[in-house]
């Protein structure tokens, strides 16, 4: 039987995709048709994007599951026309080493006080020493895979580290808390904290004027997850008061982040563009093609997203 796979996102990533699906595919063993175009009525697998032109999936009576091609689902796991199994990417070899590389460096910037020397107009001689990274408790908000896999690396490297999650979790050589009361728990003992959780109702403004003020004074705040998990009102209070140091921010509530936003000029906020991590076409075509796989062996799909919990 012959699969058909459409490859829905911007044309642009087709350019990306396509050799590397294709050996991915070929490895297999089983016959397939991969394209851009392709009658609905006919389409077995869809790898997709959440920006695709594909919005509504009542015409695919054929589809047996969607393959996102993003990490974040948010954008289309609230879409009441999909109804068949939506996973995420996770994607170890690319994605997750990508962001493991982006948080340790930010984290190491802010623990060693990097940016004092590397912009320092009055070329002031200031000999402080930093703690070592014992001394510097790193909290995680989001201990899925990508919060492990950051924890592990910042463990490694002497860093005190709590994750935390809505629900409990028990992980061999990570230390975690839970539910409200520990995140009050975790964020006042942190000085710098990552966050890492999914956009849903429910993580929302996750950082506000209430937890911020948890936080030690002169913390610091990382953010490679999601944009809505800060309110932004909130932090620029915090920072313009020193009660936060710094804010090293990924992502943003409207991307790209506008010109006027007071984030571009604020002398406390560091504006990276959306570049912590990616999905790395070569690395994830190996993990779509494991789905199309299991799936075709009735084997459950790696990361399909619980709909319920929103990812």
């Amino acid at each position: 039987m012959t699969l058909n796979i459409l490859f829905a996102a911007l044309p642009e990533r087709w350019g990306e995709y396509e050799a590397p699906l294709r050996a991915a595919l070929d490895a297999l063993g089983q016959d397939y048709v991969l394209s851009t175009e392709m009658a609905a009525d006919q389409v077995d697998y869809m790898i997709y994007a959440p920006n695709s032109t594909v919005q509504d999936f009542t015409p695919y009576t054929r589809l047996k599951a969607v393959l996102n091609i993003w990490a974040g689902v948010e954008a289309i796991v609230g879409n009441q026309t999909l109804t068949v199994p939506l996973t995420r990417m996770v994607d170890t070899e690319g994605l997750t080493r990508g962001m493991v590389e982006w948080v340790t460096g930010h984290v190491l910037r802010h623990h060693l006080g990097m940016d004092a020397h590397i912009v320092n107009p009055d070329h002031a001689w200031a000999p402080t020493v930093p703690p070592l990274a014992p001394e510097r408790p790193v909290a995680i908000l989001g201990f899925g895979a990508l919060g492990q896999a950051c924890a592990r690396a910042l463990t490694g490297l002497g860093f005190p580290v709590t994750g935390w999650s809505r629900s409990a979790k028990s992980i061999e050589g990570l230390t975690s808390d839970h539910g409200p009361d520990g995140l009050k728990r975790v964020l006042q003992n942190a000085q710098i904290v990552v966050l890492l959780m999914p956009d849903t109702p429910e993580t929302a403004n996750t950082l506000n004027a209430e937890t911020l003020s948890w936080m030690p004074k002169g913390a610091f705040v990382i953010n490679p997850g999601r944009g809505p998990l800060i309110d932004d009102a909130a932090l620029i209070a915090a920072l313009d008061s020193g009660q936060i140091a710094h804010a090293t921010l990924d992502v943003f509530r409207t991307e790209p982040l506008p010109k006027d936003d007071p984030f571009w000029a604020h002398p406390k906020v560091t504006v990276t563009p959306h570049i912590a991590a990616d999905t790395r076409p070569a690395s994830a075509a190996k993990v779509l093609a494991e789905n199309i796989r299991r799936s075709e062996a009735s084997e459950p799909l790696l990361y399909e997203v619980d709909r319920t919990a929103g990812y």
